[in-house]
């Protein structure tokens, strides 16, 4: 993959290029210092990936994408997490914040790889875009009002329904994403996230126990303590899963 580093701090390209020694895969052909030098540079190599400052002298990061007629792909790099939730309007594939550690590096050029493999798709506002699956190795965007989080779908242990809005439970958090539980269904990876009722949709991986149910039913007990009880419809499916 042949990618641009856009940053106006001569250090910080010269970092994130040091860094991105350690994936062969990622060719850096060239650097540009600001916007103007940046659409030049793309217009001129055709890069299939960019990593794009936010902040930069003259016109921001954003604005140069504005004035592309087609985009490459978008990581952005950038010293604040003012910009998260536009840098995914944008349908950027990720976020790092300076100074970028190199696990989040390897986690980016993962994504990049698997969206040049067409194994996954661009993520959107939210972190649900519109298409392609979403396993637990997906990190996705969550906001609620005025706090937002990087959530590994990996540590999300279950999503419940409240009316046109699904719950998101991680952690000690539980914010609110305005989805319905039949569109997440559609974008999680079945094989990890399963519907266990009409309320509820539970990550296989972080269930803690599993009793047997009134009605034929099961009940779920998740890693985060929730109980969950699985329809009779459900059930049967559950245990052709689970091999039970």
């Amino acid at each position: 993959m042949r990618a641009i580093i856009i940053d106006d701090e001569r250090l910080a390209r010269a970092e994130l290029r040091k860094l991105l020694q350690d994936f062969p895969e990622v060719e850096v052909v060239d650097e540009a210092s600001n916007a103007e030098e940046g659409v030049q540079k793309i217009e001129s190599h055709n890069p299939d990936l960019i990593f794009l400052d936010i902040q930069m002298p003259g016109r921001t990061g954003f604005e140069m994408l504005q004035e592309l007629d087609h985009a490459p792909t978008v990581v952005f790099t950038t010293a604040y997490d003012d910009y998260a939730l536009k840098a995914f309007e944008v349908n950027a594939l990720d976020y790092l914040l300076k100074p970028i550690e190199p696990k989040r590096l390897a986690d980016a050029v993962e994504k990049i790889k698997k969206l040049q493999n067409g194994k996954t798709a661009q993520p959107a506002s939210s972190g649900f875009a519109p298409s392609g699956l979403l396993g637990e190795h997906d990190q996705v965007f969550v906001k609620d009002g005025e706090r937002c989080w990087f959530v590994k779908l990996s540590e999300v242990r279950l999503f419940e329904s409240v009316g046109n809005y699904a719950k998101v439970f991680f952690g000690t958090n539980k914010p609110l994403i305005l989805k319905s539980l039949n569109a997440l269904e559609e974008r999680l990876d079945p094989k990890i996230f399963f519907r266990a009722n009409r309320k509820h949709i539970v990550n296989l991986h972080l269930i803690d126990k599993v009793e047997s149910y009134f009605n034929g039913g099961l009940l779920l007990e998740l890693k985060g303590g929730e109980k969950i009880e699985v329809s009779r419809r459900q059930t049967v499916k559950f245990k052709e899963m689970m091999s039970l």
